[in-house]
């Protein structure tokens, strides 16, 4: 008879005890864990039935949930594994049988040096209201990131913060904040819904998880205007890429009045890629847009394609190239050439400066 519960516990105790990131449970596979940015199988485990996925996912939900996703075929979902971290999941089907994938969010929010980033980043933690978003594919580290400016409003400024996720992610403990956590379909029906209301809760700080329709940027980008300091990520590679997504996501004739509030609106785009580290462990690399009245007028008038030009010659301004960001850990032997090119926008670029 196997034990299930001490099966999954193991699983995810392994995934903590190895510094790995996601834990993979497919069946007909044996469960394989994410370290370094690499999936490595479990050998000493036997390939997974359609079984053991079901008795795990019956453990990871509840029985509304489980409803949901038997309904649904698919569900997003957080689960708290005792004291040591909490794994954002997705369970869903795939040829008829259950898939898991879990991500590790520690329990610790690390700051911005421990996480290796720019210093600059700190700056818009302290900004009174504005729109910043941390931007890349997915798995770079951005709801890290993120967590880390939110958790440095909480213990330095006496606000409010208000974050609307699907699911939560990191638990913040509050310290001279007042922080309130949201989650989509258990707190609040929708990302929408959560920010219609956020106009009659008090909010100085808001950070939405992931910006996922035209209205949830609409009201982000308004909430912004009216004195708030919004927070959100995107699935775009570059600042300029991001500028783009949210006016293309709006119909023609609402494109000029997006732009216009974006060019006042915007206070930084921050890009990152999580990069092999030479000897183990992984480093982030960055773009930095810090919206300059250069960068503005380039917002305005439609000419996002000259912003990476701008950011490249910005550095007095605290703006980062990501080529000379990776230049940076080249040089510094943090990462080795052939990463530096692989996760390069524009490797000839990167070529000359090497």
């Amino acid at each position: 008879m196997v034990d299930y519960k001490k099966e999954l516990e193991d699983l995810m105790l392994y995934v903590i005890r190895e510094g790995g990131s996601d834990l993979h449970l497919s069946v007909g596979k044996t469960p394989h864990i994410r370290v370094s940015g690499s999936l490595v199988p479990l050998m000493r485990k036997t390939p997974l039935t359609h079984e053991d996925t079901m008795e795990f996912v019956s453990l990871l939900l509840d029985d509304e949930k489980k409803q949901q996703f038997l309904r649904e075929q698919e569900i997003d979902f957080s689960y708290s594994f005792s004291d040591d971290a909490r794994f954002r999941c997705n369970a869903f089907f795939q040829s008829g049988d259950v898939g898991i994938a879990m991500r590790l969010i520690p329990e610790h929010i690390r700051n911005v040096t421990e996480l290796n980033l720019p210093p600059i980043l700190e700056t818009f933690s302290q900004k009174k209201q504005g729109f910043f978003l941390v931007v890349g594919p997915i798995g770079q580290g951005k709801s890290t990131t993120l967590a880390a400016l939110i958790n440095m409003i909480n213990v330095t400024r006496s606000v409010h913060i208000l974050t609307i996720e699907d699911p939560i992610e990191y638990i913040f403990k509050e310290d001279k904040a007042i922080i309130d956590q949201r989650e989509v379909h258990t707190d609040t029906d929708s990302f929408p819904a959560a920010l219609r209301s956020m106009f009659r809760q008090d909010v100085d700080v808001l950070m939405i998880g992931e910006m996922r329709s035209q209205e949830t940027i609409s009201s982000a980008v308004t909430a912004a205007e009216t004195g708030h300091l919004v927070f959100s990520t995107l699935h775009t590679n570059t600042a300029a890429q991001t500028v783009d997504r949210i006016v293309d996501s709006f119909p023609s004739d609402q494109q000029n009045q997006i732009r216009m509030q974006l060019a006042s609106g915007l206070i930084g785009v921050f890009s990152q890629r999580l990069i092999p580290r030479v000897g183990g462990g992984m480093v982030p690399a960055g773009e930095l847009m810090v919206n300059t009245s250069a960068v503005s007028n380039l917002i305005r008038e439609g000419r996002s394609h000259e912003i990476p030009s701008v950011i490249e010659t910005g550095s007095e301004f605290g703006m980062i190239d990501m080529n000379r960001s990776l230049l940076d850990l080249v040089q510094s032997g943090e990462i080795s050439y052939e990463d530096a090119i692989l996760n390069s926008q524009n490797p000839r670029g990167l070529e000359r400066l090497l």
